[in-house]
């Protein structure tokens, strides 16, 4: 007798005692199409690949970051420059009382002036505000490799996410499709049973009800489960959720899992983002200690007199007094320099997270896989002839059939576990394989977000 769980298009049989049903179960390939309901609309695939691509495409979080980083490489060729000048027009030294009130030619002191002004700041200076914000830019930069890797990370478990889900309300609807044709077997045994009989035909009978009823209900779960996984990947691709989705890649093992994360941690997005806020406060730390020198600025003034007296040309220079340098200046500088030590250790203390991270996910990475081939191999098939078995004891009358439905709903839960442990192997494999940023080799073209190219 075939297992409910064989492999997808062989036809499954109900058993009675003594015969076997003409009723075909229906086969698993019928039971995935019936919970991807895209694939009888003809949609195209949905690739692991190419939801990724899409969600990239699709992010604003990413386009607000280059954004930011464009501002501040504006910003950055603004700060570099010497400030403007400024021109100033005056009346010096107006009277406004007497008999020469408000005369501009009958004062010797009265002129009428302009001036131009231009505040000097050092090259060295422009050039450490300058720097400030190209680092700001970085920022911005690592922050969109860090939401990068997020986004591909959170897009690709939840592809895996719907997949497992799909896979769940398969198995439980072809569950439940058997058991149902298990009950009326059943019922068909419970109408023809001798009196002598009729107490075991009937425990039968409601073991099998039963059983339906256990199925109905995890079915139900299972799909509004399902409504919720489809839409969390439309949130991230903006695909229709019916839209079906493409082979799974093989989860082998990755190139990480033989050199070690080690040679690779400084491409760790959020070690990056670490050391680009680190440039950052040096930068900061480099501009207070610029600052403790300070402008100065010239000034050019020509004043008119005449006709009545000659014109004149003043010339005048500023420069600020830091006379509590040690209060002010000095402090600024230290508080930064005390910023940049912090930064310091915080990235040293998150380098080492991010090394043992990764170093577990490597390695629950290669116990998942191991463990899903183990099932593969020895606990599934077991579990099936385990099934075979006691469906030929019910049969043959040597097992009730309360033993068969309990093989099945034990190879069920072997079904589901193994499901569940496909689902953490993946999420392991996505973090691991979207951690570390891939650039596109030269000339390469962009993926079609309609690509049904398997993985």
């Amino acid at each position: 007798m075939p297992s409910p769980f064989a492999a997808a298009g062989r036809t499954v049989y109900p058993v009675v005692r003594g015969r076997r049903s003409k009723s075909p179960f229906i086969p698993l390939a019928v039971a995935l199409c019936l919970a991807a309901p895209g694939w009888a609309s003809g949609a195209e695939p949905l690739s692991l690949q190419a939801a990724v691509h899409a969600a990239q495409v699709r992010s604003q979080a990413l386009s607000a970051q280059d954004a930011a980083a464009r501002s501040a490489r504006e910003a950055a060729v603004a700060a570099g420059q010497r400030p403007d000048p400024v021109l100033r027009f005056s009346i010096n030294s107006l009277p406004i009382e007497g008999d020469n009130r408000f005369s501009t030619s009958a004062e010797p002191m009265t002129s009428k002036a302009v001036s131009l002004m231009q505040a000097f700041p050092a090259e060295s200076k422009r050039q450490a505000r300058s720097q400030r914000l190209e680092r700001e830019a970085e920022v911005a930069l690592a922050t969109r490799a860090v939401r990068a890797a997020n986004l591909r990370r959170d897009t690709a478990i939840a592809w895996f996410e719907r997949q497992a889900q799909e896979k769940r309300v398969a198995l439980l609807r072809a569950q439940l499709n058997e058991n149902r044709l298990q009950l009326q077997a059943a019922e068909a045994a419970t109408r023809g049973a001798l009196p002598a009989g009729a107490n075991s035909a009937s425990v039968d009978w409601l073991n099998a009800r039963d059983a339906v009823a256990q199925a109905q209900q995890a079915l139900l779960g299972a799909e509004a489960s399902l409504v919720n996984a489809r839409q969390a990947l439309a949130r991230w691709t903006g695909e229709t959720p019916d839209r079906p989705l493409g082979d799974a890649p093989a989860l082998a093992p990755l190139a990480l899992s033989a050199t070690g994360f080690a040679p690779h941690l400084q491409q760790h997005p959020d070690l990056a983002l670490a050391s680009a806020r680190l440039a950052a406060a040096e930068a900061d730390a480099e501009l207070a200690r610029q600052d403790r020198q300070p402008d100065w600025s010239g000034e050019l003034m020509f004043s008119h007199r005449r006709p009545r007296f000659d014109n004149m040309v003043s010339l005048a220079v500023s420069v600020p007094l830091q006379w509590d340098r040690a209060q002010r200046q000095d402090r600024v500088l230290a508080a930064r320099l005390a910023r940049v030590d912090e930064l310091q250790a915080e990235r040293e203390e998150r380098s080492r997270g991010a090394l043992a991270e990764t170093e577990r996910w490597l390695a629950a990475l290669q116990a998942g896989l191991e463990q899903s081939a183990l099932i593969d191999s020895a606990r599934l098939p077991l579990a099936r002839q385990r099934v075979d078995l006691a469906q030929a004891a019910y049969r043959g009358g040597n097992a009730r059939l309360g033993d068969v439905l309990a093989a099945r709903r034990m190879a069920l839960a072997l079904e589901m576990e193994r499901v569940d442990l496909q689902l953490s192997t993946a999420r392991l494999w996505a973090r691991l394989e979207y951690l570390l940023p891939v650039a596109s080799p030269p000339g390469a073209a962009p993926v079609d977000p309609t690509a049904t190219t398997k993985e």
